[in-house]
């Protein structure tokens, strides 16, 4: 195996877990590798804890969340957490940036939340499934057209055949490329049916279904935010499914968590919260907090930010139940993205579409310009030319038609890189948007063995220490406290062992029109004491807030 990681393929678990543990050996001080707990096939889901441990324990630091491919063949999202972690590990001490996030903050990376569905995608016979390997919500086949390489050739494409009351028929400029019929077309003409690769159990040689999976679950439905049975996918109850289960315990033990963005694919777009919901059932300063953090993502890397209930919804009736942004936003209260890596359409020029509802109807200049784009960028190895083979159940059929996994699905190999790169750095942005604790001063005045001590406590972080306003309605995330431990034999004259300061502000409802209001101390609080002690004895004062990390001070009296 290389040593090099490469970002113009797409890795298999050994692999992967080749790399990993390899940088948690080679960077010890920036790099630790555990498991979440096992797949349903028994494989273990990595996270890296990446922070400079010589700086502090990850745990005492704000901590921001990465995933990649909760979907299985959505393997462009491993690989985004991938080009993450290097550019963290090998910028560390060359690029400032990068430098003051491990320093200060710390990011936990799960690459491959479902490795088995991965595994599945990327065999040299692959079988495209939506997530689990597990059989649900029956664990028999049924009748019917089941999608598979039926000729072994590591591709799962379209079939085509000649059918008088097919739907389809060639575009006339450009053959290759199936277009639907004009609804007024005559019957009998030079007409197909499209079909996916596969094969059908118990054909009764007219009749062709499609057969429901076999492995129907949905790990992004799994989350405990609006789960309802009758979502497709959602599984026995939330967090049935172990690799749901298992990101949902690291994260409800790990308070730190200031946000978190997951990886899947395709649109070429960020997606947030609410999907149940349009945006003004959020909270005000959350809504403008998280159309601040979009405009930043699409500054950094070309891709939108909207409400998946407002622009992204497969049927405008329903709403997704249970994923994982909902889960993180409504129940945690910290700002969580879905992002959607790659466009085709974006690729060939096209801008001006609706994610969804462009694969409902679109104009056939669509289809056209994007296959230029295949021509001329990929050489025309996208789009795979219509050949015969024998089917087993239909005969002679053609397959052909989109390579869909490494050109709609994922970007192609020679894109990959440049597609993700911006990715790493709008992560690295929103881990350092955090609330961060920090040190105003800290003093003192002694008069004989009576000191007075003064500690100032501040958030140097753009958010606030709840972060959002949603945790303070759903009252999950603590107050600022402020500890000062006494040496033997003194005593507290006056304060308290232990002082609550509540929340402190950050800066990011500030406004860009400074003839509107000012800048109050409101991300500032003190803490005072009246110390009966020894000349020379030292006091510990330690400032935490779970989500803006920990700081302590020794002072001498």
């Amino acid at each position: 195996m290389s040593e090099e990681m490469r970002f113009d393929r797409y890795y298999r678990y050994e692999e992967l877990t080749h790399f990993l543990q390899n940088w948690a050996e080679k960077y010890p001080n920036l790099c630790r590798l555990e498991s979440l707990g096992k797949s349903y096939e028994g494989r273990d889901i990595w996270i890296l804890i990446l922070t400079n441990f010589d700086t502090g324990p990850d745990t005492e630091k704000p901590a921001y969340w990465v995933d990649g491919n909760i979907h299985a063949t959505e393997v462009s999202g491993s690989t985004a957490v991938l080009y993450l972690v290097h550019k963290l590990l090998t910028q560390y001490g060359q690029d400032d940036r990068v430098t003051y996030a491990l320093d200060t903050r710390t990011f936990y990376a799960v690459p491959r939340l479902n490795p088995d569905g991965a595994e599945w995608a990327l065999a040299d016979k692959p079988r495209f499934i939506r997530s689990s390997t597990r059989p649900y919500p029956r664990t028999d086949e049924l009748d019917g057209l089941h999608s598979e390489d039926i000729d072994g050739d590591g591709r799962i494409l379209q079939m085509r055949i000649k059918d008088p009351n097919g739907a389809w028929k060639p575009h006339p400029d450009d053959p290759r490329l199936m277009i639907l019929r004009e609804p007024d077309d005559p019957p009998g003409g030079n007409y197909y049916r499209l079909l996916p690769e596969g094969r059908i159990k118990n054909y009764d040689g007219v009749t062709i279904k499609f057969a429901p999976p076999v492995q129907g679950l949905d790990l992004n439905r799994q989350f405990p935010v609006f789960w309802e049975p009758k979502q497709r996918g959602a599984g026995h109850y939330p967090g049935s499914e172990p690799e749901a289960q298992a990101a949902m315990r690291w994260i409800a033990d790990h308070p730190n968590i200031t946000g978190s963005t997951s990886y899947h694919t395709f649109s070429g777009v960020f997606l947030r919260p609410p999907t149940k919901g349009s945006d003004d059932t959020l909270p005000t300063p959350d809504l403008y907090t998280y159309k601040k953090l979009g405009e930043k993502a699409k500054a950094m890397t070309g891709y939108p930010a909207v409400s998946v209930f407002h622009d992204f919804k497969y049927d405008p009736k329903e709403f997704i139940r249970g994923t994982f942004d909902d889960w993180m936003y409504e129940h945690l209260g910290v700002y969580a993205w879905t992002c959607e890596i790659w466009s085709v359409q974006r690729q060939a020029g096209i801008t001006d579409y609706k994610f969804i509802d462009w694969f409902r109807e679109h104009p056939v200049a669509d289809d056209l310009a994007i296959m230029k784009w295949n021509d001329e960028v990929l050489n025309g190895e996208g789009y795979v030319d219509w050949y015969e083979f024998d089917h087993p159940q239909l005969g002679k059929v053609e397959l052909g038609g989109w390579d869909v996994f490494v050109t709609w699905r994922n970007p192609p190999y020679k894109l990959l890189e440049k597609e993700i790169a911006p990715l790493a750095d709008f992560a690295i942005f929103s881990c350092l948007v955090s609330p961060k604790l920090a040190w105003h001063s800290v003093t003192k005045e002694s008069k004989g063995n009576l000191h007075y001590v003064r500690a100032v406590v501040e958030n140097v972080g753009w958010l606030p220490t709840n972060v959002t306003k949603k945790a303070l309605e759903m009252n999950v995330t603590r107050e600022v406290e402020v500890d000062i431990k006494l040496p033997d034999g003194a005593r507290l004259v006056t304060g308290a062992e232990k002082v609550m300061l509540g929340q402190l502000s950050g800066r990011d409802q500030k406004s860009v029109t400074p003839i509107w209001g000012g800048d109050a101390t409101t991300e500032r609080a003190k803490v005072e004491w009246v110390v009966e002690a020894e000349a020379g004895a030292t006091v510990e004062i330690t400032a935490v807030h779970p989500r803006a990390g920990t700081i302590r001070h020794t002072l001498t009296l």
